[in-house]
């Protein structure tokens, strides 16, 4: 059997190695389970305390994918058999969202560098990895993306943290329509620090093992963010549709008003821009209870803590596994594949703010404390 992970040391200068971790499952487009997920926490904890190690990369194995998101086939298989139960009898639920979590935590709060190396399909839980990053590198094949409301769940692994302080109401556009976005999209929203071409991995690695490592962190990122300049040289993609779609976005987003974007996603399938009509037909497609819980997190989680944030989507998380919609939406997309999910509700108009509430009680018994209180 094929390692999920792959673990590599790489020497570097005066006696320090760079820890190359690549997730192996290229045939699933690098879909995170939950052993890649403990395996990952594990050697991350390791290389924090390994004095030797100086800069941790994060890749994915083959040509199309960081990471598309988490394994929804063995979620799907997990609250098939707890039709009846609570959502704390879903052990795998549980478990899977708790190391997930904390896997993602540690990488934002990691003692070092971490550089993300963003190529191909970044989405759902590849954002989870690729945003807590230290340095976030995308590529001429960059997708990136958080397309849950496709399959009734929402922006989770802090994605409601990162898409709730983007500027001018965005994150509530990309929450609601999964819009899928480049490079330079990344880039322009601050959501990736540096651009180079995909042919230039190897290059990079090269480069950082003959990089001189301080000890100090500071210095450390400093090194890094030079090496990523000069292999760079001015290289930049060209604008993305994001940025082009900018005072259009601005203008309806800015006012974070549930009904006014969600009316415009209406009227924009018809858009003459392709870009643009295809985020309105994905929100339109999507399910309703998810565009209304994406927002209502989006509004909650703007002015708490990291930690906080991880906290309520664990809640959050646990709850979507027994209300139905997340779990017709794998079966419309992975399990039956007929892409005509059945979503109660049904409409927004269903979907309103009192509706929303029962996604924020905590499903753990009443005298336990958070599973995630040690954050």
């Amino acid at each position: 059997m094929t390692d999920s992970v792959l673990f590599d040391r790489l020497p570097a200068q005066n006696g320090k190695a760079i820890g190359v971790a690549t997730l192996n499952r290229p045939q699933a487009l690098n879909g995170l389970n939950l052993e890649m997920c403990q395996l990952l926490f594990k050697k991350f904890q390791e290389w924090a305390q390994d004095g030797s190690i100086a800069i941790v990369v994060l890749r994915g194995a083959g040509d199309k994918a960081l990471c598309a998101g988490g394994d929804l086939h063995s979620l799907y298989a997990s609250m098939q058999k707890n039709q009846e139960g609570p959502a704390w009898n879903n052990e795998y639920a549980r478990e899977f969202f708790d190391v997930e979590y904390r896997l993602d935590y540690l990488i934002h709060t990691f003692p070092k560098p971490i550089l993300c190396w963003g190529d191909g399909i970044v989405m759902g839980g590849g954002v989870g990895l690729f945003n807590g990053a230290s340095h976030r590198v995308v590529t001429d094949t960059t997708r990136f993306a958080m397309p849950e409301i496709s399959i009734g769940l929402f922006p989770d692994v802090g994605g409601t943290w990162m898409l709730s302080h983007l500027p001018a109401g965005l994150g509530h556009f990309l929450a609601l329509s999964g819009a899928q976005i480049n490079a330079s999209d990344c880039l322009f929203l601050g959501l990736a620090d540096a651009y180079l071409p995909r042919a230039q991995y190897d290059a990079l690695l090269q480069t950082l093992q003959a990089t001189h490592w301080p000890d100090e962190r500071a210095a450390r990122d400093s090194s890094v963010h030079q090496a990523l300049r000069t292999l760079a040289n001015g290289a930049r993609p060209d604008s993305g549709p994001l940025e082009q779609n900018y005072s259009t976005l601005r203008d309806i987003c800015a006012s974070r008003e549930f009904d006014r974007i969600t009316q415009a996603l209406q009227q924009w399938q018809d858009s003459a821009d392709p870009w643009l009509s295809r985020a309105a037909q994905t929100f339109a497609k999507g399910a309703p209870g998810s565009a209304r819980l994406s927002f209502e997190l989006l509004e909650r989680v703007h002015h708490l803590s990291l930690a906080d944030v991880f906290r309520l989507e664990y809640i959050v998380s646990l709850q979507c596994g027994v209300q139905g919609d997340f779990q017709e939406g794998i079966r419309a997309l992975l399990i039956d594949k007929d892409k005509q999910p059945r979503w109660n509700p049904a409409s927004l108009g269903q979907a309103d703010a009192r509706w929303v509430e029962r996604f924020f009680i905590p499903a753990w018994p009443a005298d336990m404390t958070h599973p995630l209180a040690d954050l």
